[in-house]
């Protein structure tokens, strides 16, 4: 079994929460599973992982899984149930109002309902009170029915609109403006490139930083760069203070602080860094995806790559996303960096030992099971090895760019 993702964000462009996928291998090819029983094991198995996390879990759900008694193996505050309507051959009123004891019995327990727009038909009258989110595909429903829905749900305060298939930034301005709270799809990830577009300030401190790393310049060199500026020196003495080091006295020296963290760390710092300088109206979401690609491709090579490359791996997964966190051209973005070998091949022209990495990555982000049945498989990894890694990289990610 293995497990995609994808993020909803609220109208900031915040990371609400997560809908996970759950994939079967059939046959020796991954596809979609209709039921979700594997995949409450799955949190079930990864409970310690999953309990430190503070977003939002959509899973969906069958009638058949529902009634099935899989839902005592997880905790219900982190999760949603997406319950689809009922199925043409049940969808008298009385399999509708049959069904309905089941959904109360699971709300009772503290679970979350989802349900889609179909709920808002005058036949599901009685599911609606138990809903927490009403989803609506965009893709479905025009904009006029989703403001239409959207004012239904005003007098249901407790719901929020979800807004599924958004793929551009028109669909989300559509979507806000017609009522939804709620957005779904990697919209915020795709690049907007302007033209004429630099390096802000803080980004090029950043840069400039990580090719003295890249250079091995002296302690005195970098110290340089933290002391011309106060952004940069600020997030460095934050870092290393932290509760994570467990320092037992303060860091004021940019000096101590350089020698203390080694240019290794001192490189994974800035790369993590540049995910949260982003180029003006970039989502928030794009820094927290990168630090989760970032976090996964590391975990996905520990076992089968050097440290070095293990490192750079990181570096590309943190980096795969540069485009739009700076508004620029992948290529040009990386022009002005100072990167290993293995990580520009990987980047620039998918080749090399962290490429196959790299797709595995972007293929838990997608429901394309092909792709991700062909770079599990070139990795020799296991379902079950993916999705634990994915977890971690989550909650890591949670952690450090919360």
């Amino acid at each position: 079994m293995a497990i995609a993702r994808q993020p909803i964000l609220d109208a900031k462009r915040h990371v609400f929460g997560y809908e996970l996928f759950d994939r079967s291998l059939e046959s020796n090819a991954f596809t979609a599973a209709s039921d979700a029983a594997l995949l409450f094991n799955l949190l079930s198995n990864a409970d310690s992982e999953m309990r430190n996390t503070t977003k939002t879990i959509f899973i969906n759900c069958t009638h058949q899984t529902l009634a099935a008694g899989h839902l005592e193996l997880i905790e219900p505050d982190r999760v949603v149930l997406e319950i689809p309507p009922m199925p043409a051959a049940q969808s008298e009123p009385e399999d509708i109002e049959a069904f309905l004891q089941t959904m109360i019995s699971v709300h009772k327990r503290g679970f979350r309902l989802a349900f889609d727009e179909s709920v808002m038909a005058e036949a599901y009258a009685n599911w609606l009170p138990l809903a927490s989110f009403v989803k609506a595909d965009v893709t479905l429903v025009s904009a006029v029915e989703l403001k239409a829905i959207a004012t239904a749900l005003a007098e249901q305060p407790t719901i929020q609109l979800v807004a599924e298939k958004i793929e551009t930034q028109e669909d989300f301005e559509a979507a806000r403006l017609a009522g939804a709270t709620l957005f779904q799809g990697y919209w915020f990830a795709r690049p907007v490139l302007v033209k004429g577009q630099t390096i802000r300030p803080a980004q090029a401190a950043i840069i400039h930083l990580i090719n003295l790393v890249r250079k091995q310049a002296s302690t005195n060199e970098i110290e340089e760069v933290f002391k011309h500026d106060p952004t940069l020196s600020f997030n460095l003495l934050r870092f290393i203070n932290s509760a994570g080091f467990g320092l037992s006295c303060e860091i004021t020296s940019f000096r101590h602080a350089v020698m203390l963290l080694g240019l290794k760390k001192l490189f994974r710092w800035a790369a993590l860094l540049m995910t949260t300088s982003g180029a003006a109206g970039a989502s928030p979401a794009v820094g927290h995806a990168a630090v989760v690609r970032g976090r996964l491709m590391e975990l996905l090579a520990l076992e089968l790559l050097s440290p070095e490359e293990c490192d750079n791996a990181f570096v590309v997964g943190i980096f795969s996303l540069l485009d739009t966190m700076l508004g620029l051209p992948l290529a040009e973005s990386l022009e002005s960096i100072s990167l290993p070998q293995s990580v520009t091949d990987a980047l620039l022209r998918g080749t090399g030992v962290l490429a196959p990495f790299l797709q595995l990555t972007l293929a838990c982000e997608n429901a394309d099971d092909r792709l991700f049945a062909e770079a599990a498989t070139a990795l020799q990894l296991t379902g079950d090895q993916v999705n634990m890694a994915h977890l971690q990289a989550l909650v890591w990610a949670e952690n450090i760019t919360a």
